[in-house]
Parts: structure tokens; sequence; C-alpha cells
């Protein structure tokens, strides 16, 4: 197994073009908060002529709703939810710049072709491990929405967040690619 790749935020085409599905990333700097509720209003803000909450273009939103942080720790838990409910927001935002989503499970054709199109990465965050992934977080801010309680846009602060890549800007699938070579085995 070859070593994990190292990324920084703000993403670029460049960077994210090197990823093929399978492999391992350590994600650093700045990336942003949202699930379903939060993308709706974001959509529906850009669909007025509004400003996003945060800068979309090279940015990484994580598909999280933490737990309230224990004392002396800035956040929770932090699993990552089910991406597909983000599907319907996913295309517009890659369109505007986003070059990476963290989440667990699959993305429909429609998010896949977008990320081909738009060269932008769905990355695997490891579901049930809420402890371990907030353990790369160094900083957590809400920035938007606070009224949605753990589902607030929040900023977050990672280091060396452990991550899979799952969809590829060269159209491979993880799930697919997984399943056809254990079947070969």
């Amino acid at each position: 197994m070859s070593a994990p790749i190292r990324l920084s935020t703000p993403l670029t085409s460049e960077a994210v073009s090197q990823l093929h599905a399978g492999d391992e990333v350590l994600l650093s700097g700045t990336i942003y908060t949202a699930r379903d509720a939060a993308h709706k209003r974001i959509v529906e803000a850009l669909e007025k002529g509004q400003e996003p909450p945060f800068p979309i273009e090279g940015a990484a939103i994580f598909y999280v709703g933490p737990s309230p942080a224990p004392p002396g720790r800035v956040i929770g838990a932090a699993g990552p939810t089910t991406s597909y409910r983000m599907d319907t927001y996913a295309p517009t935002l890659l369109a505007l710049g986003l070059k990476a989503m963290i989440g667990k499970g699959k993305r429909g054709p429609e998010v896949k072709a977008a990320m081909v199109e738009n060269q932008a990465v769905y990355l695997a965050a490891i579901g049930g491990a809420g402890a371990l992934m907030a353990g790369a977080i160094d900083e957590a801010e809400v920035i938007a929405f606070p009224e949605l309680g753990p589902e607030a846009v929040r900023r977050l602060v990672v280091k060396d967040m452990p991550l899979f890549v799952v969809n590829d800007v060269h159209g491979e699938d993880l799930y697919i690619k997984g399943a056809e070579a254990y079947g070969r085995a």
C-alpha cells in the first residue's frame, strides 16, 4: 500500500486530478460543514443572487452534524452522514468550483458526472468513527444558520483528516472498482 496523499485546502483542479478511487488522503486546512437543510438554504441563496456563507471555489464540504463539544475539546463526535441526501444540490455547487465532498455512501450518476465535468472528488470519511474524525479537527466555528443546531454551517480547521477517494475526476468509483476486484479474487 502506498503512502497517503497529503492535500491542503483550498483545493485546485490540478491537486484533485492526481487522485484515484481507492487512494488514501490526509486532508489539512479549512473545510466547511453542511447537511441537507444547510445545502437547501445555500442553493436557494445562490438562486436569489446572494453570496454563500463561505467561498465555494476550491472548498471541501464535510457532510456532518457533530455532537456538542465535551469540555476541553473544540467539537464532539464528527462522523459523516449519508451523502446521497445532498445529491440534489451537489451539481450546482460543483459548477461553482466546489472541489471535494466528504461523507459516506454512494453518489448518484448526476453527481458523478458533475465531478468529472468540474474536476472534483468525493472522499469517504470513516463511518462509525466520529471520535477519530473529531481528533483531526483543531478549530470549529458556526458561521451560518445557527438555528439548525448540529446542522449549522461550520468552518473547521483540520489536520491530517484521514479520508479515502471514492469518486475521482477520471470517473472511477471505488464502490464499483472494489466490487469488481473482490469478484475477481
